[in-house]
């Protein structure tokens, strides 16, 4: 088994040190890599910056046309979350583009599976906005790069990030060959995500959102996953598992709500990996995406990669949160009668 590395020192020149989405995070994560030993015992991949093509799969013109000017003229503040330097759209071509390419070595059997260590994040990227620190929609692109070169047909996104990922949804909302499933704070930013929102027209049923109530951590993630998740995969048969990787729902998280730990995310890493070992040979692709803790992003991502690389993580120094969790079963009760996905048994 092999496993594949994506990053960039491009990356880091997006970079603003007074907002949570700043270059200390990727820097955090190199460091818990080069400390681990993992980066060298892994095949290391180089981002190409994604063609205009490419990102018009799931962007409009206007919206490329207005980031490239707004970052290639000095930057600043697009909302009062997202902003941009001189160097930011660089960055974020690199970053769909590398998605691209770890999603090509995990198809073309360059590799079992990988993880894109890219910035700026991508999943709040909607086709006609930046919002939510996200720039372009990195999963996205990588998602529809496989259905229309690679020769896909179905392909599932798992996001686990603390926020619904709102700009992912946006993208497929009505196509039948993609599914996506989000479990998320609620309510929480960007508002989106509802147990009603599955899709429409052609992609009905195509959307499967888990919305959790503050509080949630190991013990809840790993029943939705078991009750839900991993089922909804199997009944989706993908070909390709993609996941929007992000860790703010770790304890520790400056503006997250979530109790996570990042045993806690090897935990439903693993889950999906193995999902993906019975469903698609493996083929699963992680691509970073929030995470505001230092100490928490670093040992979470890490913990994800030994996952993938085989290794049983270990117990990171930052340990976990005992304490009550919320009553999950009313929600995932209604999640298996009523959402289309699970009506078809």
């Amino acid at each position: 088994m092999t496993t594949a590395i994506l990053t960039d020192q491009r990356f880091l020149v997006h970079d603003d040190p007074s907002h949570v989405e700043r270059a200390e995070r990727l820097r955090a994560i190199y460091h818990a890599l080069d400390e681990s030993g993992l980066r060298s015992q892994a095949l290391a991949l180089e981002p190409r910056a994604a063609t205009p093509a490419e990102l018009l799969a799931v962007h409009t013109q206007q919206h490329l046309d207005t980031i490239q000017r707004f970052g290639t003229h000095g930057g600043g503040y697009l909302d009062t979350d997202t902003y941009m330097v001189d160097g930011s759209w660089e960055a974020a071509v690199l970053a769909s583009g590398g998605v691209i390419q770890a999603v090509e070595a995990v198809v073309q059997g360059i590799s079992t599976n990988a993880f894109a260590f890219v910035r700026p994040p991508g999943h709040h990227a909607t086709p006609t906005r930046a919002m939510g620190f996200c720039l372009i929609n990195n999963i996205g692109v990588g998602a529809r790069y496989a259905l229309q070169q690679l020769g896909l047909s179905r392909v599932a996104i798992v996001d686990y990030d603390v926020h619904h990922g709102n700009g992912t949804q946006d993208i497929f909302y009505e196509d039948p060959q993609v599914l996506f499933c989000s479990t998320h704070a609620a309510p929480y930013y960007p508002g989106t995500g509802r147990l009603d929102e599955v899709g429409q027209g052609a992609g009905l049923g195509a959307t499967l959102n888990v919305p959790l109530t503050f509080g949630v951590g190991d013990k809840g993630y790993v029943q939705v996953f078991n009750e839900i998740i991993i089922p909804a995969l199997h009944r989706w048969k993908p070909e390709l598992l993609l996941v929007s990787a992000g860790y703010d729902a770790h304890w520790s998280d400056p503006i997250g709500p979530m109790v996570v730990s990042a045993q806690g995310f090897a935990q439903m890493t693993h889950m999906l990996a193995n999902a993906a070992a019975e469903l698609c040979n493996g083929r699963i692709v992680l691509v970073l995406e929030g995470g505001y803790n230092l100490n928490g992003l670093a040992a979470s991502a890490l913990a994800s990669l030994q996952v993938l690389m085989g290794q049983n993580p270990k117990a990171d120094d930052m340990g976990r949160i005992n304490a009550p969790e919320p009553d999950l079963a009313a929600l995932l009760n209604h999640i298996r009668q009523r959402h289309p996905l699970f009506a078809t048994e």
